[in-house]
């Protein structure tokens, strides 16, 4: 079991570009993250990751993508009024 196990771990970690992790990640469009919709289109990683943290600190659930549109702060739905609330002048 040990072997089969250590089988599977080395093709999916190896350098080959026909393995499971080897493929690059890749931006989609805004409305490829299923019910997260956008509020805010932060310049910088790093001013995003602040934005983040504001909207964690109130307890609303976030994700930060990069889209084809550029990076996006993007919350659900039931949370966008609360997350818009908490980022005036930032918020789409």
């Amino acid at each position: 079991m040990v072997g089969v196990l250590a089988l599977i771990l080395r093709w999916a970690w190896s350098s080959r570009r026909d393995t499971l992790l080897s493929g690059r990640t890749r931006s989609g469009s805004e409305t490829d993250y299923g019910l997260l919709i956008p509020i805010a289109a932060p310049t910088d990683l790093t001013t995003g990751r602040r934005l983040a943290a504001r909207l964690d600190a109130i307890g609303v659930r976030n994700t930060l993508a990069t889209t084809q549109a550029g990076l996006r702060l993007m919350v659900f739905p039931d949370d966008a009024q609360r997350a818009r609330d908490a980022l005036p002048g930032e918020s789409e």
